[in-house]
């Protein structure tokens, strides 16, 4: 079966081919992304915040770097700027886009109602995920032939690197912004719920200040964070400055907080309305 963009379920045509359970649930995903990316294009004030908040927060993240001595880092401020802005995209674009959009699709009984189709718990979020990342992926694309053609950047170096930390931030986050919405009764208080995350990726993840400029216990402590392990793995994905003790300890670190974020989901995430 199919889902419409109402979440109903329609039987293929008589005499159709019998198609793969992954097909099926493909077509289910992309059905409810269609219907998410409708509904997101009619929010014109999570759209835009998505879209231009990445950028004001590059400009303002240049502004800062540029005051930082990183010429121990081996990278340029244009490279630290422009590898740091992957952070920010899926912050604002997956991480407190999604996290509203949970909350509102909730207390809307949108959730709920998906849940009686036969669509798979799964399915629902990541369906629903799929415009959120779908802009992500542009924006990132977009830091790519950006940093390449206008600031002269090299080429990315290890592009399986950059694509990991892309897929595993993705999916960390996600998780965690269902998680997030879990603790939130109203669209507005999951963007409140969400900033103690976003400060802490900001301030402590390398994103506008380099882990190696920082003192080494403080350093040593913000590989531990989130956001840390996704941004360092593109930053060397793109620069190549990642050793294989490095690349291995990142990648650890970035599988064990996906692995806690789905319990989470799994655990407390809750379809029903608040109210």
């Amino acid at each position: 079966m199919a889902v419409t963009e109402r979440g109903e379920a329609t039987r293929p045509a008589a005499g159709a081919p019998p198609r793969s359970a992954a097909a099926v649930a493909a077509t289910r995903m992309l059905a409810l992304g269609r219907a998410e990316a409708t509904l997101m294009s009619r929010n014109k004030t999570a759209l835009y915040l998505a879209l231009l908040m990445p950028v004001f927060m590059v400009w303002a993240m240049r502004s800062a770097t540029a005051k930082i001595d990183i010429a121990k880092t081996g990278m340029s401020v244009n490279e630290t700027t422009i590898t740091g802005a992957f952070g920010f995209v899926l912050i604002f674009a997956v991480y407190q886009n999604l996290s509203g959009a949970f909350v509102a699709r909730r207390e809307e009984l949108v959730l709920k109602r998906l849940r009686t189709s036969e669509a798979s718990d799964p399915e629902i979020l990541a369906g629903s995920a799929l415009p959120a990342v779908g802009l992500a992926l542009a924006q990132c694309v977009v830091l790519l032939v950006a940093g390449a053609a206008w600031l002269h950047l090299r080429i990315p170096a290890r592009p399986d690197l950059l694509i990991a930390g892309f897929v595993l931030g993705v999916v960390l986050f996600v998780a965690l912004a269902a998680v997030t919405a879990t603790g939130a009764k109203t669209a507005e208080s999951s963007q409140l719920l969400s900033m103690p995350l976003l400060l802490l990726s900001v301030a402590g993840s390398g994103m506008v200040v380099p882990l190696t400029v920082m003192p080494d216990v403080v350093g040593d402590i913000c590989k531990l964070l989130p956001m840390t392990p996704v941004v360092e793995l593109m930053r060397g994905g793109w620069l190549g400055t990642l050793g294989l003790a490095e690349t291995l300890g990142y990648l650890g670190t970035a599988l064990a907080w996906v692995v806690l974020a789905v319990f989470a989901v799994r655990r407390w995430f809750r379809w029903e309305s608040r109210r």
